[in-house]
């Protein structure tokens, strides 16, 4: 079998196998088209090769106000800056990774909304500028925005300062530094019984974030303190389900899975288009029993859906 590594070849190797070029296959290249995105979609909800899990990075980013002018560091620390226009509000904030831009002014806990062209204030240096764009952060729409490829979330895992052993005030690391200075002359039972009672206490006191994803809506939303659970900076890591993109894993289009589907839909296409001309006799006495087709079409396509359905490993709960 030829290998197929794009859409088109699919699609090429499906007509072929229903008769093309011998025989006409009586279907508009649009409905194809839609059939082998109808096709795709299925194996990503239900073939174990159709889903990976990844864990995704995302930074809880301040909003930002860009300026007409290089401005932005004329405004302190933590002075409000006040829309003159739509009388928004916002707390001026820093980020070091993003501090080198002297036009853009990082701002959190916005209130209302800013006017592209408006006039800015700070109320403690009386410091003025005009806005030219305004884009809000995750900290202050309290919600990550998700690839169309994330199918579901299974676990939301904060990285801060807080949890992170090179914090010098953290438990963990004085267990380190103080107690397990060598792990070739100590045992490693007691390590253990430590950490895991340490990660007990911090599930009983702190939990896990909780969170919600609906995969229409392309958000997660973190359900917690923003202004004490999480700081400007901080990394959120995302234990996800992400559907594989054929553009960038061109095996997809050859799982032999997927071809068979999209031939049985194919077929049932062309059995659709053709139903209506059921009992015509065609030049030189010939007729095509279209009903007949677009039956055993369905056939095929049920056996198909029930064998991928029932017959499968059923991959993990995931939630989306």
């Amino acid at each position: 079998m030829a290998n197929i590594t794009s859409r088109q070849q699919l699609i090429d190797y499906c007509l072929r196998a229903l008769g093309e070029p011998v025989v006409e296959i009586n279907a508009d290249d649009s409905q194809l088209e839609d059939r082998v995105d109808e096709a795709l979609e299925f194996w990503r909800q239900y073939h174990w090769d159709g889903i990976e899990k990844i864990y995704l990075k995302a930074s809880i980013r301040a909003s930002e106000i860009r300026l007409t002018t290089n401005t932005a560091r004329s405004f302190q620390l933590p002075e409000k800056v006040i829309g003159q226009t739509s009388g928004a509000i916002a707390e001026v904030c820093r980020e070091t990774s993003r501090e080198s831009n002297n036009n853009l002014l990082l701002v959190r806990n916005v209130v209302g909304t800013f006017q592209n062209g408006e006039t800015i204030k700070g109320n403690a240096t009386q410091h003025t500028a005009i806005v030219s764009s305004v884009s809000l952060g995750e900290y202050d729409k309290r919600y990550l925005e998700l690839s169309d490829l994330i199918y579901g979330v299974t676990r939301v895992i904060p990285f801060n300062n807080a949890s992170s052993s090179k914090n010098i005030f953290d438990l963990q690391y004085q267990l380190r530094l103080n107690d397990l200075y060598d792990l070739t002359s100590t045992s490693i039972i007691y390590y253990k019984t430590v950490m895991n009672h340490l990660a007990l206490l911090d599930l009983e006191l702190n939990g896990y974030p909780i969170f919600r994803f609906n995969r229409m809506q392309n958000k997660l939303s973190l359900d917690i303190n923003w202004e004490s659970d999480i700081a400007l900076g901080d990394f959120i890591v995302v234990e996800c389900y992400r559907a594989l993109d054929p553009n960038e894993y061109t095996k997809v289009w050859g799982e032999p899975w997927l071809r068979h589907y999209v031939i049985a839909l194919f077929k049932k296409q062309w059995g659709q288009n053709g139903k209506k001309f059921q009992g015509m006799v065609l030049p030189g006495g010939v007729s095509i029993d279209f009903q007949g087709m677009y039956n055993e079409a369905i056939e095929e396509i049920k056996q198909l859906e029930d064998e991928l359905m029932n017959k499968s490993a059923p991959l993990d709960f995931f939630v989306g």
